[in-house]
């Protein structure tokens, strides 16, 4: 699909790094950019010590409140400067339903851009990831520190295991992918028959795409007691991939146990940009 709408969250401890590189997409593919400023909120006080600590929590919020005014203010005037096709909107929120807040603004984006400072944020980069791919199902872009954040990238690799979310992602991408250059399709440890990858693993996803114009290399990739999320990480620095496509999925929906094992490895430390979809 074609991205006209990005959205990007920032905080009242984040300087203005990741809205400029949401910014530089939006002008290389003529997007309009929201930004959601989230602040986190620390839960009331409950049990036996309840009264005693009410007034400094009461005092704590209000000086969150200040601080969400204040970089909302920020972000305004950072926006103005840009001149870009934008919206703003903030948000005060208890950590428990950060990710429903943020879910219910990804839900009008087309892409939800995840920079370098966000990902040195473990909890609020958790409700973001959370947000957009588990509350309303939007792909996530993450771009690591030191890495160019390309959506016309020249070589692209797709994590491909024949999964429904992996032919989510794909399907999020087809600009992304009739553009480039160079396509590898990337299949560790297939298998074959029905259940898998088919007869020739790789050669379904590959005819697939090549009928939309894609240049398409399949390369099957053993882990020979390896990680599967070390073979990927490899595999795209070899090929010189600028961008990598992939499924996320969750094995469970608690909290702290949403990502699968391949998943959580690649999201907590992007090797480089990361398209992801579920």
């Amino acid at each position: 699909m074609m991205f006209k709408t990005l959205l990007t969250v920032t905080g009242p401890e984040l300087s203005d790094k990741d809205l400029r590189l949401a910014a530089v997409l939006c002008e290389e593919i003529d997007a309009h950019l929201s930004v959601l400023v989230m602040a986190l909120a620390a839960p009331p006080p409950i049990g036996e010590y309840a009264a005693m600590v009410s007034d400094v929590w009461l005092e704590q919020r209000q000086e969150d409140m200040k601080e969400l005014q204040a970089r909302t203010t920020t972000v305004s005037k950072f926006l103005v400067e840009a001149a870009l096709s934008s919206d703003l909107s903030s948000e005060y929120q208890e950590v428990a339903w950060a990710d429903e807040a943020i879910g219910r603004r990804a839900r009008y984006a087309d892409l939800t851009v995840v920079g370098p400072e966000m990902l040195a944020c473990e909890t609020l980069k958790a409700k973001v990831i959370e947000g957009a791919l588990f509350s309303f199902g939007k792909p996530l872009l993450l771009v690591p520190e030191n890495s160019r954040p390309p959506l016309k990238p020249s070589r692209v690799m797709i994590a491909w295991d024949s999964r429904i979310e992996a032919s989510r992602a794909v399907r999020e991408t087809p600009e992304i992918l009739t553009r480039a250059e160079e396509v590898r399709i990337a299949l560790v440890d297939p298998t074959e028959g029905e259940s898998g990858h088919g007869a020739e693993p790789g050669a379904d996803i590959a005819t697939y795409l090549a009928r939309h114009g894609v240049k398409v290399t399949v390369d099957r990739l053993p882990t020979q007691g390896k990680t599967i999320a070390s073979v990927l990480r490899q595999h795209a620095v070899d090929t010189r991939a600028e961008l990598l496509v992939m499924g996320a999925y969750g094995h469970s929906r608690l909290r702290d146990r949403i990502f699968g094992g391949v998943t959580k490895s690649m999201l907590d430390s992007p090797p480089l940009p990361i398209l992801v979809a579920r």
